[in-house]
């Protein structure tokens, strides 16, 4: 019998964390002031990335060789998002709710928020934006991306919340 890997969430019970959840909140009514500190947050946690059923192959003909379409094959795929100004994101979550608020149908897979940028850099998104569906949509996108995505650790370059915020690259 074989087994699969365990991949690093055991014990997860789809919950988004209260430090991430209170992170979200604090944006939500200061976002131009705390974004860097949600990002912060964000960047240590494992969020949800949806997969939805695609069609992969499709067939025709009945048993009587009547012409009704029927499904042959689907793929799982990760979900982008176009935006009005033509940009992509993936999409990712920080629950199960949140996710399910979305779409009933698509199937969470746990990545840590870096691993999340890092898919969305391979897919040549310029985001990924978390909680789409609300209660708080949080984006992050640009260099941002590209460091969460290089493994660096945002870091508060003073005492205070409101302090400045730099990408540090943890030493190897």
């Amino acid at each position: 019998m074989s087994s699969l890997p365990d991949p690093g969430f055991a014990d997860d019970d789809g919950a988004a964390t209260p430090a991430l959840t209170e992170a979200l909140r604090a944006y939500d009514r200061n976002p131009d002031g705390l974004h860097d500190a949600t990002l912060a947050v964000l960047a240590q946690q494992r969020l949800l990335v949806p997969v939805v059923a695609v069609l992969g192959e499709m067939e025709t003909g009945g048993p009587d060789g009547e012409r009704l379409p029927r499904e042959k094959s689907s793929d799982m795929a990760t979900v982008l998002m176009r935006g009005r100004d033509g940009r992509t994101a993936l999409l990712a979550f920080t629950s199960t709710q949140t996710l399910q608020r979305w779409n009933p149908e698509a199937r969470p897979v746990p990545v840590l928020a870096a691993a999340a940028a890092e898919a969305a850099l391979a897919d040549h998104a310029s985001a990924v934006v978390v909680d789409v569906a609300g209660p708080v949509m949080f984006v992050v996108e640009g260099d941002d991306l590209r460091a969460l995505a290089a493994g660096e650790v945002l870091m508060r370059l003073g005492d205070q919340v409101s302090d400045r915020y730099g990408w540090v690259r943890p030493d190897p």
